[in-house]
């Protein structure tokens, strides 16, 4: 994925007055001060220096990546009273502090919940803070917060109820990616139902049935929001097709397995996939389930300028009849800057650089990559397997490939069947 110029105002719907937070989190901003107050000058930070500057606390482990000899990023866990949990993180250059983090997790059971973090500056200054709440069983938020860690700047959500609704009809096409922002307007009534009326999707990154739009992988008080930029280009090109969002399974790619069999039974014609990894063994499941499957897989070529035939990509690179690789091209046929290609391996290009985007915040942008590509080849395939229903997946792959063109301004040995220079006109 590449944004390019995203808009930064927040939709009118989360803007929030400036407040204060909850009352209950008083006694975790006091241990996250002083954290910052006493480890966060400290250049040699060490775990048992930590233990001893933080009282009633014990040592869980420590790292130092990307080495011990110069290390940029150093993490200590400590267990506190009460079994909850403070993490330190002191990110560094040459020795030198750039930002220094300490997160508070509570003892929930027998797992722990990421709570509240701050953020201080190279001169051990708390410069920001956020909180994680909940409300119910379904509703989650993250609060945003000033240096204060008290006054509130804005609010974001993490989760949410499914809207109430009815099936909207149409081809059936899945998104497997960071999940979506299904309660903004451009979804609700756009998600495929059960006969209950039970929007169809599920969250296999947590194991819950709500895949709100959120990639943890860099912490949970720092979601990356992907899924719904990438929906929204789906939804405009494809104004009939009913959307079946999936959040993928990051802490164990084995469920993707479970994911395709999911889609299968839902009635799914169409598998739209921005994403990928380097490692062949995150996707023996996903090969596994979908091969021989009466349904059509578009996934991403990748965002890192390489040739995925020398340096594969997956699921990309995978060889089965049953998926179409895509990558970005600009408005004259050329490959885009950063895209990925391979004469093999990538079946065809079309441009998806400067499109139009909706985020999970309701907001309008632009985004570029390989990543939006993939909704654009998703919403011709369901245009055509909504005028001719009875295809099966080679044949819709089969009328999909005819629409490729050789490109006049780019080389041959960039994708196998050539570009698409209008994917929207039918």
């Amino acid at each position: 994925m590449r944004n390019r110029g995203a808009a930064l105002a927040l939709a009118a719907a989360l803007a929030l007055p400036n407040g204060s937070i909850a009352d209950g989190n008083d006694s975790e901003a006091r241990w996250l001060r002083l954290a910052v107050e006493r480890l966060c000058p400290q250049p040699g930070l060490s775990g048992l220096d930590a233990q001893d500057a933080i009282p009633g606390s014990w040592l869980l482990d420590e790292t130092r990546r990307p080495d011990d000899r110069d290390p940029r990023r150093i993490a200590v866990r400590l267990l506190l009273p009460g079994a909850d949990r403070l993490t330190v993180e002191r990110r560094q250059f040459r020795g030198r502090l750039r930002q220094f983090r300490v997160a508070y997790a509570v003892r929930d059971g027998d797992r722990l919940r990421p709570s509240f973090q701050a953020i201080a500056d190279g001169g051990c200054t708390v410069r920001s803070g956020r909180a994680i709440r909940a409300e119910g069983d379904a509703w989650r938020y993250l609060d945003q917060l000033e240096g204060d860690l008290e006054t509130l700047k804005w609010t974001e959500t993490l989760q949410a109820p499914w809207p109430v609704g009815v099936d909207p009809g149409g081809v059936r096409v899945a998104l497997v990616d960071s999940g979506l922002a299904y309660d903004l307007p451009p979804f609700r009534d756009r998600l495929a139902r059960d006969g209950e009326g039970k929007p169809l999707g599920y969250d296999y990154w947590d194991l819950d049935p709500w895949p709100y739009d959120g990639d943890v992988s860099r912490g949970p008080f720092l979601p990356i929001r992907h899924g719904t930029a990438v929906a929204s280009i789906l939804a405009r090109e494809a104004p009939d097709a009913a959307l079946v969002p999936f959040r993928y399974p990051r802490p164990d790619m084995s469920r993707m397995g479970e994911l395709v069999a999911r889609a299968v039974q839902a009635g799914v014609r169409i598998l739209a996939m921005p994403l990928g990894s380097r490692k062949p063994e995150d996707w023996r499941a996903f090969e596994r389930a979908l091969r021989g499957r009466d349904i059509l897989a578009i996934v991403s070529a990748g965002n890192d300028g390489r040739d995925i035939d020398r340096e594969p990509v997956y699921p990309a690179a995978l060889a089965l009849e049953n998926i179409v690789t895509v990558t970005s091209a600009d408005a004259f046929g050329r490959l885009a800057s950063g895209s990925n290609w391979g004469a093999e391996t990538v079946d065809v290009m079309l441009p998806a650089e400067n499109l139009e985007i909706v985020d999970f915040r309701g907001a309008s942008g632009k985004a570029s990559g390989s990543s939006y590509a993939v909704p654009r080849l998703a919403a011709l395939a369901a245009r055509i397997l909504a005028r001719h229903p009875g295809l099966g997946a080679a044949e819709l792959k089969a009328r999909v490939l005819a629409r490729a063109t050789p490109s006049p301004f780019e080389r041959k040995d960039v994708v196998s069947a050539g570009w698409i220079p209008d994917p929207l006109s039918d």
